[in-house]
Formats: C-alpha cells, structure tokens, sequence
C-alpha cells in the first residue's frame, strides 16, 4: 500500500481502527509482487532508467551487430512501464502482456512467417508486420486479439521514435469483420440469462472456500472485478458519506465501500451499502476475513496465488463458459444490468431487448458506469448493449457506429 492509500484508510477508517506499517508492508507485497526486482534477463534496469538516456543505452547495441532479441529487451526495461498516450505508468499486467507479446512476436517471424533472420528492432519494416498479419488471419485470430497486437506494436514504434509507423488495419489487408471489435455487448452474459441458479451455487463455493465464496457476493452485490474482490480489506474500506467526497445531493447511503485496490488505472470509487444484499455481503467478507488490515485473499497466499485459487474454484465448480456458460466476470455483467433496471424503474437495457427513453437511459447508463468504476458513459455499452436511437419519421431504432475501440471492463 503507498503513503496516499494508507492515509486514507486511517484519516476515514471507522472508529477504532487504524491500519497498522506491518499490515502496510503486506499489502505492497500482495499488491506489486515484483516490485523490488532490478534485473530481468540480465540487463541491468536500475542503470539503464536512472543514469543514462535511453538513446545513450541503445548505442551501445548496434544494428546488425547485438542480437535482436537483446535489444528487445533493452527496450523493453527502457519503456515498458510507461504509458504510450499518457504520461503516467502502466499495470503489471499489461507490461507483462506486452512484453510478452513483442518477444513471441520477434519469435514468430521465423518459425511462423518465415524469416531465417531476425531483424533488429530498430529495423522492423512494415513487410514484417504484414507478414505477421498474414499469420494472424491464418490462425483467425480474434478482431480484439488484432487490435490489440497492433497497439502493442505501436506503442514499440513510438518507443523507436516512429510515430506513424503502423498503419490502419486495412493497410495490412485486414477486412472489416477481421479487425473491427464491438464496442457493445452483443448478447447478455448474465448468469440469469443462462438459467444459473445464482443463490445456489454462490453458497455451495462459500461452503468449499469461504474466501472464494466471500469474494463473489462481492461481485454478485457490487458489481466488483475479481482482482478488486480479492484485494478488498472488508474491515478497512467502509468509509462515513462525508469521507468520499461526493456531493451532498449524490448521498445514496450513510456509508460506502472505498474500492480502490485492484483497480484498473487505481482509479477509485464508492459503492453505497444502500440495500440489505451489500450489506449482508460485507458482513460475511467481513466474518471471513481475520480482521482489520486483512484482505479478502487467503492470508497464507500472495496476490497471484489468490487469484488462481479463485479461477481454480471456479472451474472446480462449472463456472467457466464450457460448463454452465457462464464466468465469474458475468456475475459482474448480472450486477450491473440489475443496477440498470433498478435506476429504470423496471426497464431492461438494450442487451436484453428493453428500450427506455433517451434521458431515462443516459442516466441509468451514467450511474452504471460510475458503479463498475468507468468514467466514460460509453462504457456502460460493454454490459447494457448499444444505445438505441428514438424512432424518427417511422422508422426502425438505430444502432450507433461500432468503430469505436472497446471499453475495457
């Protein structure tokens, strides 16, 4: 946990309880496993970043010369980290997916695309990239999985100084059905919609692993991800409405949730302990967990070891889509589009076939948003379906355009 988190567990922690330094130092380790390494693949990173300029780094390592796969990774530990829009850092996560995908990419171009020499970094040309694409609509590849290859790629050329450099899908050859990704659900993932009997079978996994168990009524209530779920302290993260911050005329609750950790991008937000669900949900985790500082991950596993026991339980109890259809990142998709229909009034959104009017359904899309912690309205579209347009002039609702990148979730 940093100093900024840690200060507002204990400025608005309730009465009595305060997060202790050795809890803090716990939670950096749950939080950032790899933190404190310095070198990766022998280069020596610390160095690299605080002493030199990258460019000072990279000379020494000349084209034709240094082993392509080398400097890879040179600019990997160079830039990884970074953001290739903004100015801030990336989470581990997605340095990992990166890395992993230019390394297996500079790989490929010889045992999948046929290259017998691997080309510098420095000298990736687009025949490189089109034969690799030509690979990828071998393999059919998922339109998001191409998207998201080609913006890793990108962020590489902006790391060589080549802005521009990829092109636009249809460049490469791709058709619009090969790249293009649907910004909207196009079919409800609910565990409703496929007939689980929710109640059910949340109990039988609180039975098996009370934390596993604990951590889906948090999603089941909240409509939290599963990392948010398991990093969650239940004891530390109910906060007095005055604490959050919120507008007056926003007060749902008399307390809320702080969620926070586990986050994507850290970005916070409060979820009102507005019914008897939430707050039954947060008891139980509560009852689970060994008290203040505690989350809701089994204390005798690290972050990564929660989380597969979490993806172990569930495949051990059918909750994965080639059993009952259903995942446990659909228990999200159920709170959200329950929020939904409560803040209708009783419609259903789009995915599931309702339609309410325009300001009614703005509103709902807004508030659904802010409760799975998206800023933009638009991403409510990932769990509601599309927004559908006001009949004019007799004719059928339109969907609007679909080109849009899709909203991560």
């Amino acid at each position: 946990m940093d100093s900024m988190d840690s200060t507002f567990l204990n400025r608005y922690a309730l009465p009595g309880q305060r997060v202790a330094p050795s809890q803090e130092m716990d939670m950096t380790n749950f939080s950032a496993p790899n933190s404190n390494r310095r070198r990766q693949n022998g280069i020596d990173t610390a160095r690299h970043t605080r002493h030199e300029p990258p460019q000072q780094v990279l000379d020494r390592y000349r084209p034709g010369k240094a082993d392509p796969m080398r400097v890879l990774d040179v600019l990997i530990e160079l830039f990884n980290a970074h953001h290739t829009a903004l100015r801030k850092t990336v989470s581990h996560k997605t340095r990992q997916e990166r890395a992993d995908f230019l390394r297996r990419f500079f790989r490929d171009l010889r045992l999948k695309a046929g290259f017998k020499t691997l080309p510098d970094p420095r000298n990736l040309g687009q025949r490189h990239i089109q034969a690799m694409v030509a690979v990828w609509q071998r393999e059919r590849l998922a339109p998001a999985t191409i998207q998201t290859y080609l913006s890793f790629l990108r962020g590489l050329a902006l790391w060589l100084g080549k802005p521009g450099f990829i092109r636009k899908p249809d460049y490469y050859g791709l058709s619009v059905a090969e790249y293009r990704r649907h910004e909207h659900a196009q079919h409800d993932k609910s565990w409703s919609a496929a007939g689980v009997d929710i109640d059910a079978v949340i109990g039988r996994v609180c039975v098996y692993d009370p934390y596993v168990g604990a951590s889906l009524r948090l999603i089941r209530t909240m409509g939290l991800r599963r990392k948010e779920s398991v990093m969650l302290r239940p004891h530390d993260c109910v906060v007095a409405f005055a604490a959050t911050g919120l507008p007056v005329e926003q007060r749902q609750a008399d307390e809320y949730v702080w969620i926070q950790q586990g986050a994507k991008g850290g970005r916070p937000r409060f979820v009102p302990l507005d019914s008897l669900q939430r707050i039954e949900a947060l008891q139980f985790a509560q009852s689970v967990t060994q008290g203040p500082g505690a989350h809701m991950g089994n204390p005798d596993r690290g972050l990564v070891e929660n989380l597969r026991r979490f993806n172990y339980v569930m495949a051990r109890f059918g909750i994965t889509s080639k059993a009952l259809g259903v995942t446990a990142h659909g228990l999200r998709h159920q709170a959200l589009i329950e929020h939904y229909i409560e803040q209708t009034g009783g419609v259903a959104p789009p995915v599931r076939g309702g339609e309410a009017g325009a300001e009614l359904d703005a509103a709902a899309r807004q508030s659904t948003a802010h409760l799975a912690g998206h800023h933009r309205t638009r991403a409510s579209g990932a769990y509601l379906g599309a927004v559908l347009h006001r009949r004019q002039h007799g004719g059928q609702p339109e969907r609007p355009d679909e080109e849009a990148s899709s909203a991560s979730t």
